[in-house]
């Protein structure tokens, strides 16, 4: 009997995202992407702390998503920032536009390769933190921190 194992490799993360906004929900879409944007996707050329996505003709696109060019790429190289198409089913695409209506938005946690090597990205419905929520994150952040570093030594 074979074992799956599902192994991925993250590439980009957008460590921000957390702390700028509040989670509602996350989802895993794949990316329509070029043989030279993959390339440098898994050479870890990719960057997603500006981008953000949007609906065109009720299809999801991912905007500011900046990924290198290829180092061997020639002619056949990519824009850095185009508009990249992401694949979900129609009832996710719903859900999405939906929230969009509600004043939410759509932004990329993190882009993986999965165990089959395909590009994959986690976007998220987001709302967005006032400057309190912020500091009032911090302030939890620093009494976790100071409770994890706390010995309890028997005397």
């Amino acid at each position: 009997m074979k074992k799956n194992i599902y192994t991925t490799t993250t590439i980009a993360t957008n460590k921000k995202a957390r702390f700028n906004y509040f989670i509602i929900d996350e989802l895993t879409a794949g990316i329509i992407l070029t043989g030279t944007e993959i390339k440098s996707i898994r050479e870890r050329k990719v960057n997603i702390n500006d981008a953000y996505c949007f609906f065109k003709n009720h299809e999801l696109y991912i905007k500011q998503m900046h990924i290198a060019q290829y180092k061997y790429g020639n002619i056949y190289n990519h824009e850095e920032l185009r508009y990249r198409k992401l694949l979900l089913n129609k009832k996710e695409l719903i859900k999405l536009e939906n929230n969009l209506e509600k004043c939410y938005s759509i932004i990329p946690l993190e882009v993986f390769i999965n165990n089959r090597g395909l590009a994959k990205i986690t976007i998220a419905i987001v709302k967005g933190k006032k400057l309190y929520d912020k500091r009032k994150t911090l302030k939890e952040k620093d009494l976790q921190r100071r409770i994890n570093s706390f010995d309890f030594e028997d005397d």
